[in-house]
C-alpha cells in the first residue's frame, strides 16, 4: 500500500499579480515539503489554483470597465506562468470559475442544506443608496474595532487578521463612491457552524503539535464560541446558489474556495485519465493532509473547512497539519497586493534567477515570526552563501 501525502496550498485571488509575500507565505514552503515527500517515496498530490470569485475581482473589473471573468482569466494566466517559472511543482494549479468546481461546491451546499447544516435567515447588510446596491465584503471599508486599522474590509481586517461583520466597522463607507451606507434587510443562507463546536474541540485535542500561532488562533475561535456564518452574498459573480429564487446571489467565496481542494483533486484525476484516483488521497487511511497558507487564512482552514467536511461526509480526511507562516514585510509593512506595497514575482523573475529567489526566501522564511525582505541582504546572501558556498 502506497503512503500518500495531500498538500493543499492557499488559493490566491486572481485580481492582480503574485508578490514575494505570497511566495514566502505558502508557495515556496509547500513546494519544499512536496519535493521532500516525493524524495522519501511518498505519492504526493499538491493542489492549488486561482480564486477567481468574490469582491476583489469585481471591484478590479469595475475600475477597469471590463468583466470579472476578463480580470480573473488574465491574472490566472500570469500567475500560473510565474509559479511555473519559479519551479513550484504543483500536480495541478487550476481555477474556481469552471463547471467542475461549481458541481462540487453545489453538491456540498445541497448536502449540508438537506442535513439542516445550512439554513435561510434574514440579516441586516450595508446598502449604498447612491450606487443602488448592497455592499458585500470589500465594497465597504472602515476602522477595525479591534486594532484601529483605518482600512478594514467588511469581512476581515488585513492588519490584525480578525474576521468582521460590516456592522462591526467604525466610520463605515462605500468603497466605490465614499458615501455612508444604510443597513437594509436581505436574506442569506447560513452555515450552522455552531453545531460543530463540540466535534471541532474534540478534533483539536490531537493538534497540540501544530505551530503555536495556528493552534492558538484556532482555540481562541473555539473558546469564544462558534457563531453561524452567512455563506452567500448579494453579488452576481461566483458560484450560483443551487436553489430556485436566488439568481441575484452567489455562494460566498470563502465557503466555495476551500471546497476547491476537493474539486481540484477530482480535476487532477480526470486529467490523468484515472477518474477515481482522487479517492486514494481523500478517502484512504494511508494518507496525510497538510495545508500551507499565511496566518490570516488560519481559521478558514482549521475551523470552516474541517466543519464543512465533517458535515458533508465522515468519510473525508480532515487536515493533519496546517503549518501557517507569518508575514513577509517590506519596509516594516506587510506586503499588500491591494495597496501595491510589494515586490512582484514576475518582475523579480525577470531580473533574478528562480534559484536565487528561492534560496533567499528560504533563508528568511517567516515560519515563527514576521520576516523582512531586505534588498541589500538579498544580494549579499545570494553572493556569499549560494554562489560562494554552493556554486
Amino acid at each position: 500500500m502506497k503512503r500518500r501525502t495531500f498538500i493543499g496550498v492557499a488559493w490566491p485571488y486572481a485580481n492582480g499579480p503574485l508578490h514575494l509575500g505570497h511566495v514566502a507565505g505558502c508557495y515556496l514552503p509547500a513546494d519544499i515539503f512536496a519535493r521532500y515527500q516525493r524524495s522519501r517515496g511518498f505519492e504526493v498530490l499538491m493542489v492549488s489554483g486561482s480564486d477567481q470569485h468574490g469582491t476583489p475581482i469585481t471591484i478590479h473589473a469595475e475600475k477597469e470597465g471590463t468583466t470579472p471573468e476578463a480580470i480573473a482569466e488574465r491574472y490566472h494566466r500570469r500567475n500560473s506562468k510565474a509559479l511555473e517559472r519559479l519551479g513550484v511543482s504543483f500536480d495541478i494549479f487550476t481555477k474556481t470559475h469552471r463547471e467542475g468546481h461549481f458541481s462540487v461546491v453545489q453538491n456540498i451546499f445541497l448536502t449540508l442544506l438537506k442535513k439542516n447544516m445550512i439554513y435561510l435567515e434574514e440579516m441586516e447588510a450595508p446598502y449604498c443608496t447612491r450606487c443602488g446596491r448592497f455592499l458585500p465584503d470589500r465594497y465597504v471599508e472602515g476602522v477595525c474595532p479591534h486594532c484601529g486599522y483605518p482600512s478594514a474590509r467588511g469581512d476581515q481586517c488585513d492588519n490584525c487578521g480578525r474576521t468582521l461583520d460590516p456592522k462591526d466597522l467604525l466610520d463605515i463607507k462605500c468603497k466605490v463612491c465614499g458615501s455612508i451606507p444604510e443597513f437594509r434587510t436581505t436574506e442569506h443562507f447560513y452555515l450552522r457552524l455552531s453545531a460543530f463546536q463540540e466535534d471541532l474541540m474534540k478534533w483539536m485535542e490531537g493538534k497540540k503539535h501544530w505551530r503555536p500561532n495556528t493552534y492558538k488562533q484556532t482555540m481562541n475561535w473555539l473558546k469564544e464560541g462558534l457563531k453561524d456564518r452567512a455563506i452567500t452574498r448579494d453579488i452576481t459573480w461566483g458560484v450560483p446558489i443551487p436553489v430556485k429564487g436566488y439568481d441575484n446571489k452567489r455562494i460566498y467565496v470563502w465557503f466555495e474556495a476551500v471546497c476547491g481542494y476537493l474539486s481540484a483533486s477530482k480535476e487532477w484525476a480526470e486529467r490523468i485519465s484515472d477518474p477515481e484516483a482522487w479517492k486514494g488521497f481523500w478517502l484512504g487511511e494511508d494518507t496525510r493532509h497538510v495545508y500551507f497558507l499565511a496566518k490570516d487564512n488560519i481559521p478558514f482552514h482549521t475551523i470552516i473547512w474541517p466543519a464543512i467536511l465533517m458535515g458533508y461526509s465522515e468519510k473525508y480526511h480532515l487536515p493533519d497539519d496546517v503549518p501557517a507562516n507569518e508575514y513577509l514585510t517590506l519596509g516594516g509593512e506587510q506586503f499588500s497586493k491591494s495597496r501595491g506595497h510589494a515586490l512582484w514575482l514576475e518582475d523579480f523573475l525577470n531580473s533574478y534567477g528562480a534559484d536565487q529567489i528561492r534560496f533567499y526566501l528560504s533563508y528568511i522564511m517567516p515560519e515563527n515570526r514576521d520576516a523582512t525582505f531586505d534588498m541589500e541582504e538579498f544580494i549579499q546572501v545570494v553572493n556569499a552563501e549560494l554562489v560562494g558556498n554552493v556554486g
